[in-house]
């Protein structure tokens, strides 16, 4: 499989020798700009302009230009853009993503073309394990890690058994297996749902219900996590079988989603309220600059992908063809994060904490997260090992 992967429609890459660095610090960004799902696209850009304000959009002395690229939630054009953004764009690094199988279809090109990532959301345990390089870091996590601290933390609460419901993709699959290797209770039955398209969860609901489970566990992301809590909640299923998640609650759901949130709590590694001096002025600010939005954890993770762009940079004084220093500098992971202190494993996943968020009212009357408690701290994710890089 794994050969298969890095042969299947493989592009053959004219590359010359790596570009002498130029004038300007050119950063390409993958991600969703167009379709329902445009929401996050569009909040994780906000957020990479926000860090590219407070930098005064200069990285080692140079300008930054930044090439943002719609994938339109497909693989085969994100894997188009991304090769655009090599070939013709030269860009020296690459940042985004959402989606594990967007990610998973264009990571050869860049790994062949040692272009610089910074993934700011997909976490594919393949890029985790045997898809590690040198050329690919995270300021998120691998898939597996949120769900299983919330498998933490259902232990905690003494849960007893689980219905487990998540989309039939890449990312689905890890956060049900997350789950499963973390919860200590018995696993009644898993359904997994056509991706992206299937929005009616009646009969998954339904297989819940008649399971016995004494709760369930949702990955939906987006728009389908607000079809899901919504049905869930007009089932009557709210007062019968509390609901865990990860991931289908966050700023940009939340408004949809409403009250159907109330008491049902995630798990993530960065909530709004953490309180970091960086977070509380990269909160402030977005919510200046972008009036009437919250930031979520997707535009966390691309303020933090900037950041640790600018690292780099700033470590070779702009000279971008010195990838092996870049990459150094990297590792360090020394720069102020949105989430607090936190460093990389050898697969360039961060190794953190994660927390348990509610949803709550705040001052304004305001429907918001709030975090309740540290659920793990200084998680790894479990894929590591299989890294070649140590």
């Amino acid at each position: 499989m794994k050969t298969a992967f890095w042969l299947a429609g493989a592009t053959v890459l004219a590359l010359a020798n790596p570009a002498m660095a130029g004038d300007t610090i050119k950063i390409g960004f993958v991600s969703t700009f167009s379709g329902p799902t445009a929401v996050i696209g569009n909040d994780m850009r906000n957020s990479f302009e926000l860090a590219l304000d407070h930098m005064g959009r200069k990285m080692g002395g140079k300008p930054v230009e930044v090439i943002y690229e719609d994938d339109t939630f497909k693989p085969d054009v994100g894997k188009q853009k991304t090769e655009k953004l090599i070939q013709s764009d030269k860009v020296d690094f690459i940042a985004g993503y959402i989606w594990s199988n967007v990610l998973l279809a264009s990571l050869k090109p860049i790994v062949d073309s040692k272009t610089m990532l910074v993934i700011a959301n997909a976490g594919p345990s393949q890029v985790a394990g045997e898809l590690c390089s040198p050329y690919v870091f995270s300021t998120s996590w691998q898939n597996d890690q949120t769900p299983q601290a919330m498998g933490e933390y259902m232990n905690q609460k003494g849960v007893k058994s689980v219905f487990l419901i998540g989309p039939n993709y890449a990312a689905g699959k890890d956060m049900l297996a997350g789950v499963k290797s973390a919860f200590k209770g018995e696993i009644k039955g898993e359904e997994y749902t056509v991706w992206p398209s299937q929005l009616d969860f009646s009969a998954e609901l339904s297989k819940a219900r008649a399971s016995g489970a004494a709760s369930i566990f949702v990955f939906y992301p987006g728009a389908a996590g607000v079809q899901f809590l919504n049905q869930y909640t007009q089932a009557g299923l709210k007062a019968q079988m509390p609901l865990y998640t990860a991931f289908t609650i966050d700023e940009l759901t939340l408004v949809l989603q409403k009250e159907n949130a109330l008491g049902v709590p995630g798990a993530q590694q960065w909530v709004n309220d953490l309180p970091n001096e960086q977070n509380k002025k990269y909160v402030a600010d977005y919510r200046k600059k972008y009036t009437g939005l919250r930031p979520t954890f997707y535009g966390a993770q691309s303020y933090d992908a900037a950041q640790l762009i600018a690292s780099a940079v700033e470590a070779v004084k702009g000279d971008t063809s010195k990838k092996d220093e870049m990459k150094a500098a990297m590792e360090k992971a020394n720069f102020k994060s949105v989430r607090g202190a936190f460093k990389f494993g050898n697969n360039h996943i961060p190794i953190q904490n994660f927390y348990l968020q509610d949803v709550v009212k705040d001052a304004d009357g305001q429907l918001s997260l709030k975090t309740v408690a540290t659920i793990i701290k200084d998680s790894q994710d479990k894929f590591h090992d299989k890294c070649p890089m140590k």
